[in-house]
């Protein structure tokens, strides 16, 4: 049995959110003394490591009790799940490492690059596992009918999709210097949105989310920037523009 302070200590975080844990019913001590203190056992040491690897994954604590307060958890499936997804985000990296190299050599002078190679850590599955992300935030239900609608494309057809996505972010690009509330930007906005379709329909709030993820996710930031600086920006002042024109 492990004490507040040394099971906070061995997960590396402060004794007040295991507190906070146990406030919001995610994560109970398995004893508690007459004196008040805390003692945790094996089983709740296993449930905080899963509740970490989900904050990991950016996923927020509501969300975390709705799937582990399920009747049909199971901790050793989400461990696979964890995996799977540790794996992605490794390849995505790679993705990204690969693609950044390669556009540093290119503005050096040392590569050729078409605008499709620019985009080409937006292919149409990293695309969806990007929505995919968002659509977490919203509703589980929501991922599951995307992923069962994905794999049921054929290879001809993610390509298209894939193709259609790259050709919104460039429509995108080449309105910026029209401004975020020009017809072209818009535009550009509706061909993304109606591209996100594919996977999910997302509400404006959605919407905005995901622009607002293009800025304040490391992952999409670094994609754009090595496009345009200003992309990811505008993207969301064209989004929100776009938004607030459908109220």
């Amino acid at each position: 049995m492990l004490t507040v302070k040394q099971l906070s200590k061995l997960a590396g975080i402060t004794p007040r959110t295991l507190h906070y844990y146990d406030e919001i019913g995610l994560l109970t001590p398995t004893q508690v003394h007459d004196n008040g203190y805390r003692y945790y056992g094996p089983e709740a040491v296993l449930r905080l490591q899963q509740i970490l690897l989900y904050r990991k994954l950016d996923m927020p604590l509501d969300e975390i009790q709705k799937i582990m307060g399920r009747h049909d958890f199971d901790a050793l499936d989400a461990l696979e799940n964890h995996k799977k997804e540790l794996h992605r985000r490794i390849d995505q990296m790679e993705r990204l490492v690969s693609t950044v190299e390669d556009t540093i050599l290119f503005i050096k002078g040392q590569k050729e690059m078409s605008q499709k190679q620019l985009f080409e850590a937006f292919s149409e599955e990293q695309q969806a596992e990007y929505e995919k992300e968002v659509m977490l935030k919203y509703d589980p239900e929501t991922v599951k009918a995307s992923s069962k609608k994905w794999k049921s494309l054929t290879a001809e057809e993610k390509q298209r999709i894939g193709e259609e996505g790259n050709a919104a972010y460039n429509a995108l690009l080449a309105a910026m210097p029209k401004g975020p509330a020009s017809p072209e930007a818009q535009a550009g906005v509706e061909r993304w949105r109606k591209q996100i379709e594919y996977f999910w329909t997302p509400d404006d709030s959605a919407l905005l989310g995901l622009a607002q993820g293009y800025n304040s996710d490391a992952r999409f930031k670094a994609t754009f920037d090595r496009i345009d600086p200003g992309l990811a920006e505008f993207i969301l002042a064209a989004v929100t523009v776009y938004v607030n024109n459908r109220k």
